[in-house]
C-alpha cells in the first residue's frame, strides 16, 4: 500500500521521469533548437510537483543554466499564485 495518493488516471510517466527526459534534451548540444523549444514547457511544468515532493531538497541541478531556469520558473509561479 502506497503512502502517497496516486490518482487512478495517472499518466504513464511521472514528474521526475518527465523532468529528467526533457532536461537531457535541453542539455544535449546535439538537440535541435526546435526540439528544445518543445521540451522547455514540458520540463518547466514539472518543478512544482517535484518541489512539493521534496525532490529539490534531495537533489541539486548541477547545470547552472538549467538550475537558474527552474529557480526562475518556481519564483514566477509563486509570484503568480500570490
Amino acid at each position: 500500500m502506497s503512502l502517497l495518493p496516486v490518482p487512478v488516471h495517472a499518466s504513464r510517466t511521472d514528474a521526475l521521469t518527465d523532468f529528467v527526459a526533457h532536461a537531457q534534451l535541453m542539455l544535449d548540444p546535439a538537440t535541435p533548437e526546435s526540439v528544445r523549444r518543445e521540451a522547455e514547457p514540458r520540463l518547466l511544468a514539472q518543478p512544482p510537483t517535484l518541489q512539493a515532493l521534496g525532490a529539490f531538497e534531495l537533489f541539486t541541478i548541477r547545470d547552472p543554466a538549467l538550475r537558474a531556469l527552474v529557480h526562475d520558473e518556481l519564483r514566477a509561479q509563486r509570484t503568480r499564485a500570490a
